[in-house]
Parts: C-alpha cells; structure tokens; sequence
C-alpha cells in the first residue's frame, strides 16, 4: 500500500456484530473480537471518522448489534443499515448508499463473520475502486479452515489485512498530537497486554 490511509480519508465499517452471530467467532477467543471492535469504534469517534453499521435479520437468531455500539457511536447505532437478509453487504442498496454518503475511498472493514459477512463485501468494494483494509481480529470464522480460505480470497482479491493495533497507529500518524495521545491510551488501556512498571 503506497499511502496510508489518513482520518480525513477513511470510513469505518462494521458489518454484523450481533450478539447471536458473535458466538459463531472460534478461531479467535470472543471476548478478544468484542474488545477489538470496540476500540475500533472508540478510536473512529476520537478521529471524528465516518462509520457505517450494519446488522441482518437482527429478529431472528443473529440478534440486535453489541450495545455497547449504541453507547459509543449513538448516531451510526441510530442510522444502521438493517438488511432483510443480503448475505453481501455490498449488494444492499442502503448499505452502499451509506458508504457513498460519508465520500471516502479508504475503507476499515471488520465483519462476523469473516467466512460470510467478511470477505463478501470487502471484495465487492476493492472492485468499486475503494481500498479496503479488513482488520481481522475484529472479525472471526467459526472455523479455522474458512477463516483462511477467506483471508485468502481477500488478499488475492488486493483487500490489505491488518489487525486493530496496526490500523490504529496507522490512523493516528503522530502520538503526540491530541487524537494521538487519546488512542495511544486507548491502546494500552484496552488493545494491548498490560505494562508493567517494574524497575
């Protein structure tokens, strides 16, 4: 990837983080892809990014989006995008609109699943002319096999895997700065392994 992708350029993407359909998640400890996508979330408010959620048949088993997404992103919660049930996002004519909507090329992408909900979409938007980064650890398969069969298709397809660490740090540019100092904290305080300051 020549240019990293900047605050002023990128929309984040949730796709299907429901509570049902997060129990699907085994190849990554769930509690692991819950705090991921949070601080995901987290960080796009602090760069006042765009984000687009959006959650399919939340009346059935897949079950309404995490609420902790409500609490953190009350507008975005407010104006998700709720499919009947399209498998790609991407074919959704309100998803698509809502991306179109916020005018940015660079988009972060996490899905549950990365096997279904994931690599769908993430492709359909590389072949719009979007860039696509798919942060994989704010995502999750409920098996080890589609997971890398899917992480395959994305890579081939030219869709950039990252996990939330890198995505943050390549978003925040400089830690000095005041976005930057507000998710350097976020990372130690809810990304990272704990630091000890033994000396």
């Amino acid at each position: 990837m020549t240019h990293p992708f900047r605050p002023n350029s990128s929309a984040l993407l949730l796709i299907d983080h429901q509570v049902g359909t997060m129990q699907l998640v085994k190849n990554l400890p769930l509690e692991q892809v819950r705090t991921m996508t949070l601080a995901l979330a987290r960080a796009a408010k602090i760069l006042q990014m765009p984000v687009i959620l959006t959650s399919s048949q939340e009346e059935r088993i897949q079950g309404p989006l995490m609420p902790e997404l409500a609490e953190i992103l009350p507008d975005a919660f407010e104006a998700r995008v709720r499919r009947a049930g399209i498998v790609n996002a991407w074919t959704d004519a309100q998803f698509v609109a809502a991306v179109e909507a916020t005018g940015r090329k660079d988009l972060i992408m996490a899905g549950i699943t990365t096997d279904v909900c994931l690599v769908f979409p993430s492709i359909s938007a590389v072949e719009q002319g979007y860039r696509v980064q798919a942060v994989m650890d704010a995502s999750g398969s409920p098996f080890e096999l589609s997971e890398d069969m899917s992480r395959r298709r994305m890579q081939d397809a030219g869709v950039v895997l990252t996990a939330t660490n890198t995505m943050i740090a390549e978003l925040a540019q400089d830690w000095s700065s005041t976005e930057g100092s507000q998710l350097i904290e976020l990372l130690f305080t809810s990304v990272l392994p704990p630091v000890s300051h033994a000396g």
